[in-house]
């Protein structure tokens, strides 16, 4: 594996919060934290100072941190939430019989005091005066001892120490493969407070939210152990452990037990870090000579995977660039932890005892994150599908270019057929719902993943494929570095196609409302013309699609327009004649149109199945 000099430096050129929506701001947070970890307790102790902008129109009185290791206590909310929801994530419960039934456990509610998390705060100061503080779950409630006027900073002190708990979900210790530290919601993280207002939203194990910033991190460790994670590392020729020059010679002072890795990571909204005394260090230069790390437990049975696994690790990157935008940092890491795959700034934490199609696959699901997340950065808490459901997108258009499956398959065909059993179950919520609230995880994990992914291929029916090419790559290209919303990826459409889509956003996201369309009736009305008549069973209206296969062996393609869209999509299928129908307004349930011949083999809603119909049994007549 080719090694070279780590960079230390960071891309030369500045952010911008270039959000094209008039009056857009977002707070600007510069992290300094200087850690020393106890690889024996797994305790850490550390000093953190912000500097914090306030660049909103508002005077703030307060402010919030995550303290997110206290959700690892027995009777935490994410304990509660683990013993009342029916379905509980099956990595977080431990099952066994109890009288002859199964039965199930939070595996938080028994941890031992020398197993739970915690982050405990003092000397909380802003500007040098003490500020009162009030620790809630966790959640840190800050009242100020000055208001940060708009336009202002200020600076926050305060010393922190954290016990890393035994791993459970994402962050942790031990992990089940051997991993010592999966370092992720590890410290006193500032909440977001944006034009809704302040995001201080406890932790029960799902998604996040954060303030754009720099980080300065340095963390003091037992010499033996490799981290590797977000940022820059600054003095890779003190390190060592593969990030230096092949041709320099790291010397360590004679009696040193630790080492202080310092990292600078630059316009990013989260820090996290993994660390082992096991770990191999494999670095490989990627499109646009992006460093690529891979750090993993030195196991024999692990070992040629995560080699076969790098390369295709670039391969992902160039897809990724190509077909979004280019990756802005110089730097991405792919580490060996946490409790299945998690995305974090520059790098994942993923599980590594994996077949190689799984390891690329959860790698490039994961890595996807780093544009759909960690640059486009959504409120993760009230808008998952645009978080999980564009990188599915993404990562499985990629996955069947750099890995295609042996049998040719629909990429996406897996995320229709999710959310049609979804959508029949009756156990549906909007896309609107707040990933926390969810009734059961099965719904939250398809409604994020799934139902968000089919937005996009749907988009693409919608507005045609080249149009959702170009929105993909505009709509990262405007909103970069900001926190966009549902609305922004909708406008960005419209503006490309110069499609109405407001009915399409809300009732996709906002509703329920299921898409059932079916064709009810084909006749000859005389020897030259057969009417075809429609029926819109769903409440969502859509534009069709519409194929008709004639016996000798033609086709005629009929396009009817959404009313709504006030706009009709160019024909998709050049080759083959098109008529482009009368609009179907929402208003009238039925619809009928004349096709001038009688030798009809076959009439088709939808022929690549880009629509989420509910139910596909009626959409196709077939003479006999």
């Amino acid at each position: 594996m080719k090694k070279f000099l780590f960079l230390s430096c960071f891309p030369l050129f500045l952010w911008a919060q270039n959000n094209p929506n008039p009056g857009y701001w977002q707070q600007h947070v510069d992290y300094k934290m200087d850690v020393k970890m106890d690889v024996k307790k797994f305790q850490y102790t550390g000093k953190q100072e912000i500097v914090y902008t306030n660049n909103s129109a508002d005077t703030l009185h307060k402010v919030y941190y995550h303290l997110f290791n206290n959700a690892f206590q027995p009777g935490s909310e994410m304990d509660a939430r683990l013993q009342s929801i029916l379905d509980p994530d099956k990595r977080m419960v431990r099952t066994f019989k109890k009288e002859g039934k199964e039965q199930k456990e939070s595996k938080i509610s028994t941890l031992k005091p020398d197993e739970i998390g915690y982050l405990n705060i003092a000397n909380f100061k802003q500007d040098g005066a003490v500020a009162i503080t009030k620790v809630v779950g966790t959640v840190l409630e800050v009242t100020l001892a000055n208001p940060i006027l708009p336009k202002q900073k200020t600076t926050f002190s305060l010393d922190f120490e954290g016990q890393v708990p035994l791993q459970i979900r994402r962050s942790g210790r031990l992990s089940e493969e051997g991993v010592a530290l999966s370092m992720t919601q590890w410290y006193p993280k500032l909440c977001e407070y944006d034009f809704e207002g302040w995001h201080a939203n406890p932790y029960i194990a799902r998604e996040f939210h954060g303030v754009w910033g720099n980080f300065d991190v340095k963390i003091t460790i037992d010499k033996d152990y490799t981290i590797g994670g977000t940022g820059y590392l600054q003095n890779p020729n003190e390190i060592g452990h593969g990030y230096q020059d092949a041709g320099v010679t790291v010397i360590y002072p004679k009696k040193t037990k630790t080492l202080t890795w310092h990292f600078y990571a630059p316009n990013v909204h989260d820090f996290a870090w993994g660390a082992d005394n096991e770990f191999v260090h494999d670095v490989l230069v990627g499109p646009n000579n992006i460093a690529l790390h891979f750090l993993y437990k030195n196991k024999k049975d692990n070992i040629e995977n995560w080699k076969k696994m790098q390369p295709k690790t670039a391969e992902l990157l160039a897809f990724f660039n190509e077909n979004v935008g280019l990756y802005p940092y110089k730097q991405y890491s792919v580490i060996q932890g946490g409790d299945g795959g998690m995305e974090y700034g520059m790098c994942t934490l993923i599980t590594g005892n994996r077949s190689f199609g799984s390891l690329v696959g959860v790698t490039a699901h994961e890595m996807a994150h780093s544009w759909f997340q960690f640059v486009l950065a959504t409120n993760e808490s009230k808008h998952e599908w645009m978080d999980e459901g564009f990188t599915s997108y993404i990562s499985n258009s990629a996955m069947n270019k750099v890995l295609p499956p042996k049998k040719p398959e629909i990429p996406y065909e897996d995320a229709y057929n999710n959310y049609i059993y979804l959508a029949k179950s009756g156990k549906e919520q909007p896309l609107s719902t707040h990933a926390d609230r969810y009734d059961v995880n099965m719904g939250y994990g398809i409604s994020a993943y799934s139902k968000g992914e089919v937005f996009l291929v749907q988009l693409g029916y919608i507005i045609g494929e080249e149009n959702l090419n170009k929105t993909i790559k505009r709509y990262y290209n405007d909103y970069k570095f900001t926190h966009p919303t549902p609305n922004d990826i909708k406008r960005v459409a419209e503006k490309i196609s110069g499609a109405n889509l407001d009915w399409y956003l809300l009732d996709w996201t906002l509703t329920t409302n299921t898409i059932d369309y079916s064709i009810t009736a084909v006749s000859e009305i005389n020897t030259s013309t057969t009417k075809v008549a429609l029926e819109r069973k769903g409440r969502m209206p859509m534009p069709l699609d519409i194929m008709v296969e004639f016996t000798d062996g033609t086709k005629e393609f009929f396009y009817i327009p959404n009313t709504l869209m006030r706009w009709e999509k160019p024909n998709p299928y050049p080759e083959i004649k098109g008529t482009v129908l009368k609009g179907w307004d929402w208003a009238y349930p039925t619809y009928s149109f004349d096709i001038s011949k009688t030798n009809i083999k076959s009439i088709t809603i939808d022929p690549e199945n880009k629509m989420a119909d509910i139910n596909k049994e009626d959409n196709a007549f077939i003479k006999k």
